[in-house]
């Protein structure tokens, strides 16, 4: 084995799945969809490994032509991951101390832009993939629809397809259905004023040529005109290539300058702007994630079921506009992807009336997930319900309320007082963690895998490292700046037994013995319990935010039987909107009521966490002042003995720490 410079800078690893399908090897769309960025962007600052289930892999040559050639790749099998990749879902990017991981499609893309960019800092075309204020997909696909949508419905939908492409119940699936709805809905974009009174002018440009051609008809003259370059149907394709072309270098197109008395027209009665790209006028990264989606989906369609495509006239529309993206087409070929014209096109793009009376038709196809709920009165209709089937909200008495950690004999580095915390709030901050750790080491024994989940910058989790030196503890967050405080400040601790994931929290597949979450946001709290029950660990968790609980994919509410035979969801979300009222400044008799109602909250969730045999108390921090949300849920002591565990072997461990320079971004 060749021996490496140790004080050699390393590259970062990632990490593609390579599927099998037929018994044969094949690239799953996420991989495609980052293979197809990485070409984009020219990026060569990863060394990419295909991960493969099978050991034969690397003698087929079915997936090679996907593979851009400029890519020096690695086949490994999936037993020989780090083990941070393996127990997340991939793609994933390892970093070259192996301490830090990022995994999921949208973050890893994300990292492969700002990889780019720090390579290339004249790469303008790969920086505005990221949108005006750099958030194109960084929103989890929990919280955001749109997210979800790209990230995961709409690949797993064209997957579906692919398997069965004769089937006619996935011809058009819901999720591409609703992509043409929102690819004919209107745009705005940031400043878009100019842009909308150019559109007017040539309308009202448009509208005089027709009235002057009419008078020649009429006449009998000949009135064949060229076409108009600049007609008001493409001035938004014209504005966004001219952007397209600023960024990657090239010469800009004219644009044309608007008449006084357009400048005058109130802002309320200029014409909508109409989608270029899949997020407006711009071309995003979301376009990168749907353009390799999308190019599967209707070469199957063009193949099994060409007259399917008249009823996607805003995709087929967008798909031609995206291969006009200086760099798109060369990505495209050095991936294998053969873009091309849909035969539905043959005989011109459909008109924009065209386009809104299919969007509206789709509109009526589409299944609705969620419903707004209406919030009418107050809680205590509800409270009374329960009260009368015998449900109130009752709290375990603490287990060690007087336990502290020793703050004052502590590395400074453990005490949450970075950036501008105030002496206030960092005194409750460290109450808070010490209900936690206290509850935590109640469970924790020698060798056991500690997941800190929502760890932002890694107070529970530090602190859990440093005083379970025995135990090996993992944080997870989507933040990417919060994690980067976390890792640096462990690297002043010198802790050896930390590893940072930066992922949604259900990107984590590995095994552990604890979960822990401080504060984790509406149905966070229910994603990390439901986590570690599938993980058959106990668990300690503070909720927060209440009133983002709400029905999703995943979870539907009350999740317990008892309250689901006694409560409506319409019910549920009442209890959980007035929970939320329990700020020091409401009146005393409100805060009451709420802290009843996040009780009631948290009983469902204790109930429904015991169906699967797990003992679950649910008590008050101390002391309560602590913070305005200070429920706590925690496992029982004997749950640790009684349920079973995939133990952690040495092979399993963190790598040796690295020295703190090298852990500073």
């Amino acid at each position: 084995m060749t021996q490496t410079d140790p004080h050699q800078e390393q590259p970062e690893c990632l990490y593609l799945e390579l599927s099998s399908q037929n018994e044969q090897p094949s690239v799953p769309l996420h991989t495609s969809i980052s293979l197809f960025l990485l070409s984009y962007c020219e990026c060569t600052s990863f060394k990419v490994f295909l991960v493969s289930a099978k050991p034969d892999t690397q003698s087929s040559q079915s997936w090679k032509s996907q593979v851009p050639t400029s890519l020096a790749v690695s086949m490994v099998h999936v037993k020989d991951l780090p083990v941070l990749v393996r127990g997340c879902r991939l793609p994933a990017v390892l970093d070259e101390t192996g301490r830090y991981c990022r995994a999921g499609l949208a973050v890893v893309l994300r990292h492969i832009i700002d990889r780019t960019c720090e390579a290339d800092p004249r790469r303008k075309d790969a920086a505005s993939l990221l949108g005006f204020k750099k958030t194109c997909l960084k929103a989890c696909a929990e919280v955001s629809q749109w997210t979800r949508l790209c990230e995961l419905s709409i690949p797993s939908a064209v997957e579906a397809h692919l398997r069965q492409p004769t089937n006619p119940s996935l011809h058009l699936p819901s999720a591409l259905l609703n992509l043409e709805k929102t690819l004919g809905e209107p745009v705005k974009v940031h400043n878009d004023d100019k842009i909308r009174r150019q559109k007017l002018q040539q309308q009202q440009k448009n509208h005089q040529k027709k009235i002057s051609q009419d008078l020649q008809e009429d006449q009998g003259t000949d009135v064949t005109q060229p076409q108009d370059s600049q007609s008001a149907n493409g001035l938004e394709l014209q504005a966004a290539l001219a952007k397209l072309y600023v960024d990657s270098g090239a010469v800009p197109s004219t644009t044309i300058r608007e008449s006084s008395d357009i400048r005058k027209v109130k802002t309320t009665e200029l014409p909508q702007l109409e989608h270029v790209f899949a997020e407006g006028l711009y071309f995003t990264l979301t376009d990168v994630v749907l353009l390799p989606c999308i190019h599967q989906y209707l070469s199957s369609l063009q193949s099994h079921n060409a007259s399917a495509l008249s009823q996607l006239p805003l995709l087929l529309r967008w798909y031609l506009q995206v291969q006009e993206v200086p760099g798109v087409p060369r990505a495209a070929q050095a991936c294998g992807m053969a873009l091309s014209t849909p035969k539905a096109f043959t005989t011109g793009p459909p008109t924009i009336a065209e386009t809104q009376q299919s969007s509206q038709a789709n509109q009526e196809s589409l299944e609705m997930t969620m419903k707004e709920v209406h919030f009418v009165g107050g809680p205590r209709p509800t409270m009374t319900k329960l009260k009368e089937r015998g449900i109130e909200a009752v709290f375990s008495p603490h287990p060690c309320p007087s336990w502290t950690l020793p703050w004052d004999s502590l590395p400074e580095a453990v005490n949450p007082t970075e950036g501008k915390m105030s002496d206030v709030r960092a005194a409750r901050k460290r109450q808070q963690l010490n209900n936690l750790v206290a509850m935590a080491t109640e469970l924790a024994r020698p060798g056991d895998t500690v997941v800190d989940f929502c760890s932002g910058g890694g107070h529970v989790g530090i602190v859990l490292a440093h005083t379970l030196p025995d135990c090996q503890v993992i944080l997870i967050e989507n933040k990417e700046e919060s994690l980067v405080r976390g890792k640096v400040r462990s690297a002043e601790l010198g802790l050896t037994n930390i590893g940072f994931i930066q992922a949604n929290l259900d990107y984590f597949t590995g095994p552990f013995h604890i979960g822990v979450a401080l504060h984790a946001c509406g149905v966070a709290t229910d994603m990390v319990v439901e986590q570690c029950i599938q993980a058959g660990a106990t668990f300690v968790v503070s909720p927060c935010c209440y009133g983002f609980v709400q029905n999703t994919l995943k979870f539907t509410f009350p999740r317990s039987k008892r309250f689901l035979e006694t409560l409506s969801y319409k019910e549920h979300m009442i209890l959980c909107r007035f929970a939320d009222q329990t700020a020091v400044q409401l009146p005393s008799e409100r805060r009451l009521i709420g802290k009843q109602c996040m009780g009631l909250v948290d009983l469902d969730r204790s109930w429904a966490a015991e169906t699967h045999g797990y003992s679950v108390r649910v008590m008050t921090m101390e002391p309560d002042s602590c913070s305005p949300k200070n429920n706590m849920l925690g496992t029982a002591e004997e749950l640790h003995q009684s349920h079973s565990f995939i133990n952690t072997s040495s092979e399993q461990q963190l790598p040796p720490a690295e020295t703190a320079s090298t852990l500073h971004p």
